[in-house]
């Protein structure tokens, strides 16, 4: 019925480090080669709690875009884009405030978990309960099959399928529906429509899931349909309305198993991070200088890797025979603390390599960026204004 696309967006708060890039850039990357993907930049979410420091976030946002470039996000393949120049994000979230309950939004819970993490904030604000909702527009309004997220931010999804789910419910049932749905199972010939609706059966009936996947396959199969009939043959086929804003699915990913330098999450508020982009001599004096096991006081102490935050690294970076030369090494005081940090140095080094060069031509020539972003915001812009054609006719708000 929609195309599988994937929607992920990035709030541009900071520079952008490796822990950004093993716990969602890496994946971007990946995804872009299997789906039709958009990726964009969440500037109006960066003032749910930088409302007071509106000036930094210009030039956060263009070097996000570079930090994103340089990872491997390819404009050839993915739709990069701003949120603040699609203004349907904005007449959507508005729209589905209208039918969303507050107790919705009160529920999720990293609303309570951030209040108390950002207590130096003032975030007594509409824009910081109603964030989730403005995120289930940016997702909604390109009708996205996949939304890749972390643990964390599961519950997130569940809201913005529940919101669809109400939408739908609400809007979806238009006047002789059931007959119009009908009529759109007849235009798929005697056979194709038998098969439909003995797989509707099952599904109503028994609750047989692949019953359901099977008729979803079915209808994709279908070219002679309409966008209105299709939306109607899966509306009708899980005894519902029209599905004018599809259900998105979670596309679960692994938390970046790359700590920070003292062990922590790696974050630039906790000074622990390394910068995406950071100058060589830099990073290997970060690395040389981290933390390591307390035991290993003199180079002749032995230690146990399990305690030493360098061993988190070198579970990221190092292939298994440096792995067992660290456990060995280590727990012998075979070698010291610094020997250890050299292989990981190199590893991020090189894994930074590419990130340089492909930077390069963007700081070299910043117009180049600008005219990804122009062409990436026409192009879900057209997507955009499809769905809200739609959802305005639905509402009732098409006066044309």
């Amino acid at each position: 019925m929609f195309a599988d696309r994937v929607v992920s967006g990035m709030r541009p708060t900071g520079s952008l480090h490796l822990g950004h890039y093993h716990g969602a850039l890496k994946n971007w990357v990946r995804l872009q080669a299997e789906y039709p993907c958009l990726f964009f930049v969440a500037d109006w979410h960066a003032l749910t709690t930088h409302y007071a420091e509106p000036g930094e976030i210009e030039n956060n946002v263009w070097e996000m875009v570079i930090d994103w470039l340089a990872s491997g996000v390819d404009p050839s393949q993915s739709v990069l884009f701003l949120q603040s120049r699609v203004l349907e994000h904005a007449e959507l979230h508005t729209l589905l405030s209208m039918v969303t309950p507050l107790g919705w939004l009160e529920r999720v819970p990293t609303y309570k978990d951030q209040q108390e993490r950002l207590s130096d904030r003032d975030l007594s604000t509409y824009g910081f309960l109603g964030y989730p909702l403005l995120q289930a527009a940016d997702v909604l309004i390109y009708r996205a099959k996949f939304v890749p997220v972390g643990e964390d931010q599961v519950p997130h999804v569940e809201l913005m399928r529940e919101i669809a789910r109400r939408f739908n419910h609400l809007y979806g049932r238009e006047p002789g529906f059931e007959d119009k749905a009908k009529e759109a199972v007849r235009k798929l010939g005697s056979r194709k429509a038998r098969v439909y609706m003995d797989l509707r059966t099952r599904f109503q009936e028994q609750g047989h899931d692949e019953a359901l996947e099977a008729a979803h396959a079915l209808l994709d199969e279908q070219q002679n349909l309409s966008k209105l009939d299709r939306e109607r043959l899966f509306g009708y086929l899980e005894g519902g309305g029209r599905v004018i804003l599809p259900e998105p699915e979670v596309l679960l990913t692994e938390a970046s198993r790359l700590p920070g330098l003292d062990g922590q999450k790696m974050s630039k508020s906790y000074s622990n991070a390394i910068g995406l982009r950071e100058a060589p001599e830099q990073v290997t004096r970060k690395i040389r200088t981290m933390p390591t096991d307390p035991a290993r006081v003199k180079r002749t102490d032995p230690g146990d890797p399990d305690k030493c935050p360098v061993w988190q690294f070198h579970q990221v970076y190092s292939d298994l025979p440096t792995r067992e030369w660290v456990q060995q090494g280590c727990r012998s005081a075979g070698i010291g603390c610094l020997e250890c940090k050299q292989p990981v140095i190199d590893r991020v080094l090189l894994e930074q390599r590419p990130m340089f060069e492909r930077a390069q031509r963007y700081i070299d020539d910043p117009t180049l960026v600008r005219s990804i972003i122009a062409d990436g915001c026409d192009k879900a812009r057209d997507l955009a204004r499809e769905t809200m054609r739609e959802v305005r006719a639905a509402m009732g708000l098409d006066y044309s």
